[in-house]
C-alpha cells in the first residue's frame, strides 16, 4: 500500500486510549446529569433549595467542561488531528466542548435563583423564579448528557477507523524480499 494510505490510519494504540478515554469522559457526564437534579421526589422544587449544593453542580460541570477541553487539546496537539477520521474525530471533540461548557452557567442560574427564592414573598415573582430554576437546571443536564452523546459519538468514529483497518490490515501487509532460487545439486549455477 502507499505509505500515505498508512499515514492516514490512526495507530491502534492510540485508538484505544482515546476510546477508552471518551468512554470514561462520556460516562462522567452522563451520571452527573442523571444524579443532579433539582427537584424533589414529588417532581416539585424544594421550599428552600440548597444553593451550595447547586453552586456545587456549577462548579463540577466547569471541571468536566474543561477535562472535555484537554481532551480536544491533547487530540489536536497530536499528529493525527490531520487525518480525515481525526478531522471528524476533532470536529465531535469540539462539539463535545463546546456543549458541556454550557452547563457550567446554567447550574450557576439556577443556584443564584435559589439563592433569591426564600426573599421573595410576591407569588408571581416567587413562580417565575422557580420555573427558571427549573428551566436552567433542566438545560444544564441536558448539555451534559448531549456532551456525553457527542465523546459516544467520537468514540465510535476511531472505533469504525479501528474496523477498517482490521480490514485492510492483510492489504497493508509488505511481503519480504523474494527467496533466491533453490541452488543446484553440485553448486554449479547456470
Amino acid at each position: 500500500m502507499k505509505p500515505d494510505f498508512q499515514r492516514a490510519l490512526i495507530p491502534r494504540d492510540d485508538a484505544l486510549h482515546l476510546i477508552g478515554a471518551l468512554n470514561a469522559m462520556k460516562d462522567k457526564l452522563h451520571d452527573a446529569a442523571q444524579r443532579w437534579e433539582l427537584l424533589d421526589e414529588n417532581g416539585h422544587v424544594p421550599v428552600a433549595p440548597s444553593y451550595t449544593a447547586l453552586l456545587q453542580h456549577a462548579t463540577d460541570a466547569q471541571d468536566l467542561s474543561r477535562e472535555v477541553l484537554r481532551l480536544a487539546d491533547a487530540f489536536a496537539r497530536s499528529p493525527h488531528h490531520t487525518t480525515r477520521t481525526g478531522r471528524t474525530f476533532l470536529k465531535q471533540l469540539a462539539t463535545a466542548a463546546t456543549i458541556s461548557s454550557h452547563a457550567a452557567p446554567h447550574f450557576t442560574e439556577t443556584a443564584e435563583a435559589a439563592l433569591t427564592l426564600p426573599r421573595t414573598t410576591n407569588p408571581t415573582d416567587r413562580h417565575y423564579l422557580t420555573n427558571r430554576m427549573v428551566i436552567d437546571h433542566a438545560s444544564a443536564r441536558a448539555f451534559l448528557r448531549r456532551a456525553s452523546e457527542s465523546l459516544r459519538d467520537a468514540a465510535k468514529e476511531l472505533d469504525d477507523h479501528l474496523g477498517v483497518q482490521r480490514f485492510l490490515a492483510p492489504l497493508t501487509r509488505r511481503e519480504g524480499p523474494p527467496e533466491p532460487p533453490p541452488s543446484r545439486p553440485g553448486g554449479l549455477h547456470r
